[in-house]
């Protein structure tokens, strides 16, 4: 896949690179989807004057889609993103999505998903500490920070960073983790990643930081689309919306998170309320997983 060519609307087309770093080299891979214009949907991004044209590229072995395009995102994530997303109603869309019952919303089951997991491993009257990348709208570390966690939010966007601060009292950091993970304290019994790991070209990337961050027996928890499922529903799904370099399957980010030298803990497919087909994993360090069992 790294370095596909193609030759469309009569000019050649090169794609972005988006990689697991596979033993395989990602040269196992067939053509799976194109779209040459936005589904239902998607957000109008400001995506650079040429025509709209990308599409998916699936693993034959462990059925991971990779994206391809030669689209305009590099400045996406510093304010592009939430004006298209969220334009002047961050604040708006956080209440409402706060205000949820539990029955209709996937924030609310993900917090039910990671406090069940996460239920045992401290006394009553620890200290929690949460580290939350790509926060958005902070609705995830807000219910934990109700929950008594203390939490720290990365996020490439100041606006994100001074709604979560003001809303929540979060610890705001502003730029990309992989800029600024060096100005973070550290030591973080949780390190969440919640539908952020598929805008990367390079999830990989983001593992050895997150090694150094974590607590000695610190959980990872990331959050993901489910390829393999929504692929099953049909093609013009969010899962596969122009800001996703990939798709996962179940044995895509488990190979990831193994590579990466964690050993997942947990791994399931769901189906969200809002009808999102997600992977969720917790996973701990190698190394400290043996430490528990010697």
């Amino acid at each position: 896949m790294i370095g596909l060519k193609l030759k469309a609307e009569g000019r050649f087309f090169l794609s972005i690179h988006p990689t697991l770093r596979c033993p395989c080299g990602e040269l196992q891979t067939t053509k799976s989807m194109e779209y040459r214009q936005r589904p239902a949907g998607e957000t109008a991004f400001e995506l650079g004057s040429g025509p709209y044209l990308r599409g998916y590229q699936g693993c034959n072995i462990c059925l991971h889609l990779f994206g391809w395009h030669d689209l305009d995102l590099k400045d996406l994530y510093s304010g592009n993103y939430s004006d298209s997303t969220y334009g002047s109603e961050m604040a708006a869309n956080y209440d409402r999505i706060m205000s949820l019952p539990p029955e209709r919303s996937d924030n609310a089951g993900r917090v039910d998903r990671v406090s069940a997991f996460m239920a045992g491993r401290f006394a009553a009257d620890q200290p929690k500490n949460l580290l939350d990348v790509g926060s958005g709208l902070g609705v995830f570390p807000a219910r934990m920070w109700q929950l008594g966690w203390t939490c720290t939010i990365v996020d490439p966007d100041q606006r994100a960073v001074d709604h979560s601060i003001e809303k929540f009292n979060a610890i705001g950091v502003r730029g990309e983790f992989l800029e600024v993970y060096g100005q973070l304290e550290g030591n973080y019994d949780l390190i969440s990643f919640n539908k952020v790991l598929e805008h990367l070209e390079d999830p990989s990337e983001v593992l050895d930081p997150v090694k150094e961050l974590l607590a000695p027996a610190g959980i990872l928890y990331v959050e993901v689309p489910d390829g393999v499922g929504a692929a099953i529903a049909g093609p013009d799904r969010e899962e596969f919306f122009v800001e996703h370099h990939h798709a996962f399957s179940a044995e895509s980010l488990a190979g990831l998170l193994h590579r990466g030298g964690f050993t997942v803990r947990r791994l399931e497919t769901l189906v969200e309320v809002s009808g999102k087909f997600t992977l969720c994993a917790f996973a701990q360090t190698s190394s400290s997983t043996n430490t528990q069992r010697s």
